[in-house]
């Protein structure tokens, strides 16, 4: 399934500027330890569509293991997940115009810098307050750094923060990160070249922590545009979060499986991460833009094009509001037929991952039972 899933993504990525985007979500925990997924998200750098999956893999956890990890070389690590991830996104997307890795601070790892494959830039935000081959820490450094320059940034609500404007302050410069002492790797350099980008916001609502990215790339920053843009990449990885909460409670209830042996319980949830990815871009599409429109077989199958189309004429009211503005063959036209069986009226607010969700269902209903009934209805047409 992975495989075939990386291969539509593959064809997706041609000629783009993607950006890969991996993160870790909770299965279910237990003690310490527990079940986790890393998942590699494919996006579009440009208007944000959601190309597809690049890779999915499967963690258990142990408890009573963090004295030994330390001492551990990186391929024994939990966090080598976070190097194979990039090289998954740099095998899959070997067409694209550009790759550009997205992780959150569990990627923040020397080797992932050291042993970077050519043709793919990382973006991390920074977890450790990394030595300097000039003698100087990283996170000193930058607050020493004069404001570049300000913006305002929209920034997307999630629990504990209301959505908002941000008034952000941006720094940036160029510095090589010092090999660690517990380095167990050999042949690793003593010293890499990134480029540092520091967003932090200036006067935060009363009650609500300021936003602070501190973010590490190999991405050449050489102005203050460029500082943004790095920022702006960065903000993609809010797509895999709102795709792990599809995936979850809100959604597929992964969570809520029973299922002891991992292998079974891991096909179950890979075909779950697919099509979670699949409502993601129903959800992203439902506007039709603001890029060109994206292609029904992102999403669909060729062959599910009429019967998308038998749903429209079924859901399309007399009123302009009732009726699909988007051109047939679209993704655009196959989300808003997915938010009318969702129970969307056309009225009222954006249909949101839930409802695509129920639509979603509710068409994969249609098809299998127009499956089962083929058969028959051709056999019957055949008869007479």
């Amino acid at each position: 399934m992975l495989a075939e899933a990386s291969a539509r993504t593959a064809q997706r990525c041609l000629g783009r500027d993607v950006v890969a985007i991996q993160d870790t979500t909770v299965l279910g925990s237990t003690g310490g330890g527990g079940a986790y997924l890393h998942a590699v998200l494919a996006v579009d750098a440009g208007d944000g569509a959601i190309l597809g999956l690049i890779d999915g893999r499967f963690l258990e956890r142990r408890a009573g293991r963090r004295a030994a990890r330390r001492a551990a070389p990186i391929e024994e690590k939990e966090s080598f997940r976070w190097l194979e991830g990039a090289d998954q996104a740099a095998s899959v997307c070997a067409g694209a115009d550009r790759v550009t890795v997205v992780s959150d601070r569990e990627g923040d790892i020397f080797e992932a810098f050291a042993l970077c494959r050519e043709g793919v830039e990382l973006l991390v935000r920074a977890a450790h307050d990394r030595s300097l081959d000039d003698g100087g820490t990283l996170f000193a450094r930058l607050d020493a750094q004069p404001v570049a320059g300000w913006a305002e940034l929209e920034l997307a609500a999630k629990p504990g923060r209301k959505q908002r404007t941000a008034r952000m302050a941006a720094r940036f410069m160029s510095v090589r990160l010092c090999r660690p002492g517990n380095g167990r790797r050999a042949g690793l350099p003593e010293s890499v070249e990134v480029h540092l980008v520091d967003v932090r916001e200036s006067d935060p609502p009363p009650g609500e922590a300021a936003v602070h990215w501190r973010l590490v790339t190999t991405r050449a920053v050489t102005s203050l545009a460029e500082a943004w843009a790095v920022a702006d990449l960065y903000r993609r990885r809010w797509a895999i979060e709102q795709m792990f909460r599809t995936l979850k409670t809100q959604g597929f209830d992964i969570e809520g499986l029973r299922i002891a042996e991992a292998a079974p319980r891991n096909r179950l949830v890979t075909a779950t991460l697919i099509a979670a990815v699949c409502i993601q871009q129903l959800v992203h599409a439902r506007d039709g833009g603001p890029g060109p429109l994206r292609p029904l077989t992102d999403a669909f199958m060729p062959g599910d094009a009429a019967l998308l189309e038998a749903c429209c004429a079924r859901l399309e009211g007399k009123t302009a509001r009732q009726k699909n503005p988007h051109p047939k063959g679209s993704l655009a036209y196959a989300a808003w037929v997915c938010a009318r069986l969702g129970g969307w009226t056309g009225y009222y607010g954006k249909p949101g991952p839930i409802v695509m969700l129920e639509g979603w269902l509710e068409f994969q209903a249609m098809k299998r039972g127009l499956t089962l009934i083929q058969p028959h209805l051709n056999g019957s047409e055949h008869d007479v």
